[in-house]
């Protein structure tokens, strides 16, 4: 039987590792490896991630990415398989994170640190791989191949668990009977993010954003909202956003239970200085 861990430890070993997938989202290796396969923008956001589902419509990508407004996903995604192919985003996704890893770690990328980290990191991985029902975008990311390289290892690993996590993330979000918008407006009244953040990365007009918050509202799960005033949670709300969160760190716990206690503890020690180089180094700015 597996080593048992808990919730807590599952959010905290994803949280700490995390840095080093989400680098790739803003790095400018990775732009332009996109425009060099004439994508632009968000295309190339969209449509990367996306890359290891196939030549899937937009529909499917609207689908599994969830909180972004389905006008911005279609428009990101016109086109796309006509410029490019599912394989080459894919080996230019990996080749943006393998040279964007390389820049912000230096000669950290050799350490032997960082290769036990990956050694961790894809154990929890490919156990996760072992339950992808319900998880697209995860089994998607899953059947791709390893990489060879230490820090590619953990990057894929941490690609992996990232989309275990989210889609687990989204079917709570389902279960609780929430639109995109409306998803993204209860995220923001948490506070979590500097405001004005998600309602100007996930598309939503302001009359969709207006009709999510006062759906929450009339669920009790939303102050009336005060105009040019940042949405806030009721008690009801909070506790709803809560439930939410907790049980999505129950459905993340399975991976890590390959590693026990101990392991996430040593995978979170070995990863938070190589997390502090991407972040001081401004990998997660764009």
């Amino acid at each position: 039987m597996a080593p048992p861990v808990s919730p807590l430890t599952a959010r905290k070993t994803w949280r700490t590792v995390e840095p080093l997938h989400g680098t790739v989202y803003f790095a400018p290796e990775a732009a332009a490896a996109y425009r060099a396969l004439g994508l632009e923008g968000q295309a190339g956001y969209f449509a990367s991630r996306a890359a290891p589902l196939g030549h899937v419509a937009p529909a499917a990508v609207v689908a599994t990415f969830f909180n972004f407004s389905p006008t911005l996903v279609e428009a990101s995604m016109d086109g796309v398989w006509a410029t490019t192919t599912p394989e080459a985003l894919v080996a230019a996704r990996s080749g943006a994170a393998d040279a964007a890893l390389r820049r912000l770690l230096g000669e950290a990328v050799d350490a032997p640190e960082l290769a036990r980290a990956a050694e961790l990191a894809r154990a929890a991985a490919e156990r996760a791989a072992a339950r992808p029902e319900g998880r697209p975008l995860f089994a998607g990311h899953a059947a791709l191949a390893w990489p060879d390289a230490p820090h590619l290892v953990l990057w894929h690993a941490q690609t992996l668990l990232r989309e275990f996590r989210g889609d687990g993330h989204i079917a709570q979000l389902v279960a609780w009977d929430l639109g995109g918008a409306d998803a993204v407006v209860l995220h923001e009244a948490t506070g979590e993010l500097p405001g004005g953040m998600l309602r100007a990365t996930r598309g939503w007009t302001d009359e969709q954003w207006e009709a999510a918050a006062r759906r929450l509202v009339a669920r009790g799960w939303l102050v009336e909202p005060v105009p040019g005033a940042a949405p806030a949670l009721t008690p009801e709300g909070t506790a709803v956003r809560q439930a939410i969160e907790d049980a999505t760190d129950r459905s993340a716990v399975h991976p890590y239970e390959a590693l026990g206690e101990d392991g996430c503890d040593e995978l979170r020690r070995l990863a938070r200085p190589f997390s502090q180089a991407v972040v001081a180094g401004g990998g997660l700015l764009p």
